[in-house]
């Protein structure tokens, strides 16, 4: 008689918990990822009818319209471009250049042999797409 007058004592099961809490963490992290290349600076960027997608620049030099450069917010000059590109690794790396519409093609000249003096091997120049 024993046998059927036992109880069962309710569980919690903690296995779909951990399934859930893996699954917003993945959410979290996809979304959080998302948001990180948007932010940044508006450019007036010139426009382009064969402009492609590049893969995702590891450095992205600005050349504002009255000729100065930046990277990462901070203003540089083209001998401080090529000691910061140099400290990283020059040969894997990928810039890409978003010069603004009203620099001169110097000064895009500038930045760009300011690169290759460090020894970057991979320069893009961003552009938007014309319609």
């Amino acid at each position: 008689m024993r046998y059927f007058d036992q109880r069962k004592k309710a569980r919690i099961e903690i296995i779909p918990m951990i399934d859930i809490m893996f699954f917003l963490l993945v959410f979290f992290i996809m979304v959080t990822l998302r948001m990180i290349p948007s932010s940044g600076l508006p450019a007036n960027l010139p426009r382009s009818s064969t402009a492609t997608a590049l893969p995702h620049p590891k450095v992205v030099v600005s050349l504002r319209p009255d000729g100065s450069i930046s990277v990462k917010g901070i203003i540089v000059s083209a001998s401080m471009l090529t000691t910061f590109l140099e400290s990283r690794d020059p040969a894997h790396i990928a810039v890409t250049i978003e010069g603004a519409k009203q620099a001169s093609i110097q000064e895009l000249m500038t930045v760009m042999d300011a690169c290759r003096k460090a020894g970057v091997l991979h320069i893009g120049l961003a552009a938007k797409t014309a319609h």
